[in-house]
């Protein structure tokens, strides 16, 4: 099973990555952080490890929404949006599958929002 919505994207690493940005802030999403997962390891592990950002993505509106059906939604959020170099020398794209994020929650109020987070990952890889 999948938990994970995903594209394979030609192109240089840290282009990529400001497409995603773009992208997401397109479908109305703001990055509240961006987590630089090789620079981490070098520093605190001094440890080599591929290029790879997770991206904490959030539409405020449907967060909003979410909370006000389930206030303890907040503990899946942000919905995590990585960029990471593949074994092959492409780049990957990858967002958390919001149905089975919020399928976590057993709260049916949430589908529809689910679902509109879905429809937007899927233009934002799309677009890619």
């Amino acid at each position: 099973m999948g938990y994970t919505i995903q594209e394979q994207v030609d192109g240089a690493f840290a282009e990529v990555v400001e497409k995603t940005i773009d992208a997401l802030e397109g479908e109305g999403f703001g990055v509240l952080c961006d987590i630089d997962v090789q620079a981490t390891f070098a520093k605190k592990l001094d440890r080599e490890f591929r290029r790879y950002r997770i991206l904490g993505a959030c539409n405020p509106e449907l967060a909003y929404e979410g909370l006000e059906d389930e206030i303890e939604l907040g503990a899946l959020l942000p919905c995590n949006v990585i960029v990471y170099e593949t074994d092959e020398g492409t780049v990957a794209v990858s967002a958390v599958d919001p149905n089975r994020l919020v399928g976590m929650a057993d709260n049916p109020d949430l589908d529809p929002i689910a679902e509109d987070v879905s429809d937007r990952f899927e233009r934002v890889l799309d677009s890619l």
